[in-house]
């Protein structure tokens, strides 16, 4: 299979026989090292999902809805 290098753009044959795939290069694996050190490339950030929150009389009717048992340690 035939990937472009990620730094160059140079067409390399990706396989066992590549030993800086995906990259042509010790020189360009080395760049892209640098760029991520120097943060210029970053994975995006998840955004966090929105916090449940629950008023106190939910909390009331929820815990109500439990058995005796429930409250047992």
């Amino acid at each position: 299979m035939k990937v472009d290098c990620p730094t160059c753009k140079q067409s390399i044959q990706y396989d066992t026989a590549s030993p800086f795939r995906p990259f042509c290069s010790k020189r360009c694996q080395l760049i892209d090292l640098g760029e991520w050190a120097d943060e210029k490339h970053a994975i995006p950030e998840r955004n966090e999902p929105e916090k449940l929150i629950l008023d106190p009389e939910d909390i009331e009717a929820m815990l109500a809805q439990q058995g005796d048992d429930f409250f047992k340690s």
